[in-house]
């Protein structure tokens, strides 16, 4: 029978000892990452499920730097930018040109662990963002077998995401959060549907009608101005019937997006029927608004809509009612006046703007 000398037995109890304590350590990190699944196992929402995502991430594992990075162009990143505003988000979520996604997974949908040459990976950062970072990990999300973007950590140190680290656990949470997604983007669309109109994206007549009444109570506590202003294409069914309705529906996506555009982040641009669209500015002259759609008018006159090589010219009218009218007590009375406004300049020859102050 052999025994042990002391040494020996020292040596074989202390690495018995470092191995359990490295299996307790692994089931203890285990149990951290099951926690954070049962946290968004049941969120049907984009702001929540991120949110607790990340917070939990950095909380439970104390990760100076947790984000989020989506492809630009994907069906989740067009819904979280419709649906999903909140200082959070702005401050932790990147939109990515699809080739950094595929220069960095290529065929593979394994997490990354980086600690040299960062350059590359900083684009992943969200805009704006400083961060201190000299190792990262990052783990691609999918959606319906799709990489659509990535969970990234970073830390302080090189050590804590060096290279051949185990990353099954974060390929496990990687795929939890991508079966959410898939729950979640059904939800989120039959919201978007409640919410925006499918042709243009911007918010619809519902919504609309609601910010409104919002805002015109607002002004009315706080005496501050509020205008609206109504907009419409011009000979919109004579467009259609030369180029076709397709066309017609370019034409109103094009003009929707400028108005997103040209508008302010405060601004409320809508769409409210047919070629008709509301724009809503708190805390703005009726003079203000028209200067903008003036200059909304002459982007339209030298940029017309092309459409698969053909060149569709169009112009619009538009009508801007404000509070600064005592004789309007409501948000309804508000917008039939800009409405009356919008009317009076297009039955007029000239075309000149109507505005009602």
């Amino acid at each position: 029978m052999r025994f042990l000398t002391p040494e020996k037995s020292l040596a074989s109890m202390k690495s018995y000892n470092e191995l359990f304590e490295r299996l307790q350590k692994n089931e203890e990190i285990a149990q951290r990452f099951h926690e954070i699944e049962i946290k968004i196992l049941s969120i049907y929402n984009f702001k929540n499920l991120f949110e607790v995502l990340l917070t939990e991430i950095q909380n439970q594992f104390e990760v100076p730097y947790v984000w989020i990075s989506l492809i630009d162009g994907n069906e989740v990143s067009t819904l979280v930018q419709s649906l999903a505003t909140s200082d959070t988000l702005s401050a932790r979520m990147c939109i990515v040109d699809r080739e950094i996604f595929e220069d960095l997974f290529e065929n593979s949908q394994k997490p990354l662990l980086v600690n040299k040459d960062l350059t590359f990976y900083l684009q992943l950062l969200p805009p704006n963002r400083n961060y201190l970072i000299r190792s990262m990990a990052i783990a691609p999300i999918s959606l319906y077998g799709k990489v659509i973007g990535t969970i990234n950590q970073a830390d302080f140190t090189k050590e804590r995401f060096q290279p051949g680290l185990d990353t099954r656990l974060l390929e496990q949470l990687a795929m939890k959060v991508s079966l959410c997604l898939s729950n979640v983007v059904a939800h989120e669309k039959l919201q978007f549907m409640a919410y925006y109109d499918p042709l243009t994206g911007l918010l619809n007549r519902r919504v609309m009608e609601s910010i409104l009444e919002r805002e015109f109570l607002r002004a009315q506590r706080y005496l501050t101005r509020l205008s609206v202003a109504f907009i419409d294409v011009n000979d919109f069914k004579q467009i259609n019937d030369t180029f076709g309705h397709d066309a017609g529906d370019e034409l109103l996506k094009y003009l929707a997006s400028l108005l997103s555009e040209m508008s302010r982040q405060s601004d409320v641009a809508t769409r409210f029927a047919g070629d008709e669209f509301v724009l809503i500015c708190p805390q703005t002259s009726a003079n203000s608004t028209e200067t903008m759609l003036k200059r909304l008018q002459s982007y339209i006159n030298d940029n017309p809509l092309v459409l698969n090589a053909n060149i569709i010219p169009f112009s619009i009218s538009f009508g801007v009612a404000s509070t600064k009218d005592k004789s309007i007590f409501n948000s309804k009375g508000l917008l039939k006046r800009a409405d009356e406004a919008l009317y009076r300049m297009k039955n007029s020859k000239c075309h000149i703007p109507f505005i009602i102050q």
